[in-house]
């Protein structure tokens, strides 16, 4: 497909993505109970029929919000650890830059300070129905899978000083950085997350030694 045919959005696509950027940016900063259709609207310049043109309900909102968050986590790490293979030929040296891009990814929020929206979600989780939990469940179980398939083509060339658990690994960098998120949120001098990320880094480096020159 030539730039020429590519589709442009219609009225109603970019109405809705509108809405979906701005209902983001709201539940990253103040949590999904105390964002209201009101408020969307108000901000879109639509009525309420117009916001249940595309949306059924808030509850189908948030699982579009989510579905879309999945998608572009998927994409962005994807991309992230694939250049960072691309760079670097050692297993190791690509996982460590793809580790420093993924912090320096998940620092760049549409938000004044940095958010997850899976965690907003989780927070608020009696709010939410089977669906809705699985979506999150989902956007965490790919982190995992793809962490977990980086860390065992480290481990196949430098076997890890000590036991470890590679999925258990892998989960601590999701947990490093979304607690970072956390403490920069309430924090004056933001910085944490990317200190923590680099915490992790040198951790991994004493875990799978090189061998001595």
């Amino acid at each position: 497909m030539t730039d020429t045919e590519i589709k442009t959005p219609s009225r109603g696509e970019r109405t809705r993505t509108q809405l979906m950027d701005i209902a983001m940016v709201a539940i990253l900063e103040k949590g999904y109970a105390a964002t209201s259709i009101d408020e969307l609207i108000t901000q879109t310049g639509i009525t309420k029929s117009g916001f249940f043109y595309h949306f059924e309900d808030k509850l189908d909102l948030g699982k579009q919000l989510l579905r879309r968050d999945n998608e572009m986590i998927e994409a962005g790490l994807t991309r992230i650890f694939e250049a960072a293979d691309e760079l670097h030929v050692c297993p190791l040296d690509a996982l460590l830059e793809g580790v420093l891009r993924y912090g320096r990814a998940a620092a760049d929020s549409p938000t004044e300070r940095p958010g997850c929206l899976a965690a907003a979600f989780s927070y608020q989780e009696a709010l939410f129905d089977e669906e809705t939990r699985a979506l999150v469940q989902g956007g965490l179980a790919f982190r995992r899978k793809l962490l977990c398939e980086r860390l065992e083509r480290v481990a196949a060339k430098y076997p890890p000083a000590q036991l470890v658990d590679l999925e258990a690994l892998a989960d601590m960098l999701v947990a490093v950085v979304q607690g970072g998120m956390v403490i920069d949120r309430v924090r004056e001098s933001p910085g944490v997350l990317q200190a923590q990320v680099e915490l992790y880094r040198a951790y991994l480096r004493a875990i799978f030694k090189r061998p001595s020159a």
